[in-house]
């Protein structure tokens, strides 16, 4: 069978993208997400042609499309980078131990760690005793990762991203991305990772994507960013991990799950609030509302000064190499 091809254009500029589809597994019409890169949104139309079918089409009606630049991913944690470092949750150790146990992770390979931050992963494999390459676009995230990772001399901080990580060919036996790889330019990151990875490397992908309704708590925290977050409704947990499939195809690859949690005061909950991206800034009209009522869901369901924010850590890993 032919490859799918879907067409984009956009109506109220002349800018044109096209984007390849292999035929997803679900059905023929069913393709993965795709993410448009560009610097504009508009009225966009779409249509499916199918090579097999005789070029049938199949149109969508216009619709409004929210075209997130490349320097857009990168910049957009820079005014968060002291409460990311002090409030976002690290890493399960028993994500380490499964890339010890079925991926033969030791202490002598070197690893690429991809859009590595302020190092809450990076720390990780730094302490197992690997040789770790920190690639990191953000210049303020970047020197927060150098400070902390200061007394680890096996830590190398690059100036790089996903697509041009700027080291060498087959220099790595693993890449890493933890809560990072749904920002990358999925194929160029792909093409990227294969030219770095030694024969028979890795790719190891990992996010925390937060509980949303166990508890009364989290049902209204999840409320309160519904209704606040900037642009929380594209970049939720559950869309981190729908295009994994793009970054191994045609290789196979495997999932884990752990759980974990963190326990905050309100001044910690604060903090873990204004370390997300799609929170709005001490500038915006929005903030202090969305504070006032923070305050008032933490008041309503703390138990002993404290509430409970929950995890489930999704591991995947595989060869690309």
């Amino acid at each position: 069978m032919l490859p799918l091809e879907w067409v984009f254009w956009q109506a109220q500029q002349s800018s044109f993208f096209r984007l390849q589809a292999r035929t997803a597994a679900r059905g023929p019409y069913s393709a993965r997400r795709l993410l448009l890169l560009g610097a504009c949104s508009g009225q966009v139309r779409g249509c499916l042609r199918d090579g097999a079918a005789g070029n049938q089409f199949i149109h969508w009606p216009a619709a409004k499309v929210k075209l997130m630049s490349p320097s857009n991913t990168t910049s957009r944690f820079s005014d968060r980078v002291e409460n990311y470092v002090r409030y976002r949750p690290g890493y399960p150790p028993e994500a380490l131990k499964a890339l010890r146990d079925e991926c033969g992770l030791r202490p002598e390979q070197v690893i690429a760690d991809i859009a590595s931050g302020s190092g809450l992963w990076t720390r990780m494999l730094l302490e197992n005793g690997n040789r770790v390459f920190g690639v990191e676009p953000n210049a303020e995230m970047r020197q927060a990762g150098e400070r902390l990772m200061a007394g680890f001399p096996r830590f190398t901080s690059v100036n790089g991203k996903a697509e041009a990580t700027t080291l060498s060919h087959a220099s790595v036996d693993f890449v890493t991305a933890a809560q990072a790889a749904h920002w990358f330019d999925r194929e160029g990151a792909r093409q990227e990772f294969v030219r770095i990875l030694k024969p028979g490397g890795w790719l190891v992908l990992l996010w925390n994507e937060r509980v949303v309704d166990e508890t009364p708590f989290l049902r209204y925290y999840e409320e309160l960013l519904l209704k606040f977050g900037t642009d929380y409704k594209d970049v939720r947990h559950e869309r981190t991990t729908e295009a994994v499939n793009e970054f191994f195809d045609p290789a196979p690859y495997q999932e884990r799950r752990f759980a974990m949690g963190q326990e905050f005061d309100y001044a910690g909950l604060e903090g873990r609030l204004l370390s997300s991206s799609y929170t709005p800034g001490p500038k915006h009209p929005r903030h202090q509302p969305m504070l006032s009522e923070l305050r008032q869901i933490f008041d309503k369901h703390a138990v002993n000064g404290k509430v409970g924010v929950d995890y489930k850590t999704r591991l995947y890993f595989g060869r690309l190499a």
